[in-house]
């Protein structure tokens, strides 16, 4: 057994953020300019992201796995946004540098910066590694907690998803979800 192995098997862990929701929003317009000129994020410290996992992959297939749960509940699936996943995307790549921390910080900035006119939005978040299916772990994890749940079940018709993994082999998964 090789010692990335070992490591793996004695390492495994996934940790959930609390499940983030809006209140609906009647009205609420995203299409205003960001007030902030600066970057969002400033590294802190660095932290290669890693280049040998196809992250685009890993999101289609979050993406999959929630649209399959909902059509086993009889809702209707959901529609891929790109701007939707860019922002997710970005979440995961900063909380995968360290340059925020693994959380919900910035949630309505980042659904501001979609620049979608939306009703209400959630947003899920994981972070694990350890795990041969990152993506199967995160998505179970949030299915059998309550607070993703709800967000998974929600009334929206838009998501994005954005995975980053870093050197360490540190999995970020985010997922935004959006009634526009």
């Amino acid at each position: 057994m090789s010692r990335k192995t070992i490591i793996g098997i004695a390492f495994t862990t996934i940790v959930l953020a609390s499940g983030m929701t809006t209140k609906p929003v009647p009205g609420h317009t995203s299409t205003s300019e960001p007030t902030v000129k600066e970057p969002l994020l400033i590294p802190s410290r660095p932290v290669k992201l890693s280049s040998t996992v196809k992250t685009t992959d890993l999101e289609k297939s979050i993406f999959d796995k929630i649209n399959q749960y909902r059509a086993n509940k009889k809702l209707p699936k959901l529609k891929l946004d790109s701007k939707i996943s860019q922002q997710a995307r970005i979440h995961s790549q900063n909380m995968a540098k360290h340059q925020v921390p693994f959380s919900h910080n910035g949630f309505a900035k980042r659904v501001d910066g979609t620049f979608i006119r939306y009703n209400s939005a959630s947003e899920n978040v994981a972070f694990n590694f350890g795990y041969e299916d990152p993506v199967a772990e995160a998505v179970k994890g949030w299915i059998e907690s309550p607070g993703h749940l709800k967000n998974i079940k929600g009334k929206y018709n838009l998501t994005g998803v954005g995975v980053a993994v870093n050197s360490e082999d540190e999995y970020f998964l985010t997922q935004i979800f959006i009634l526009d």
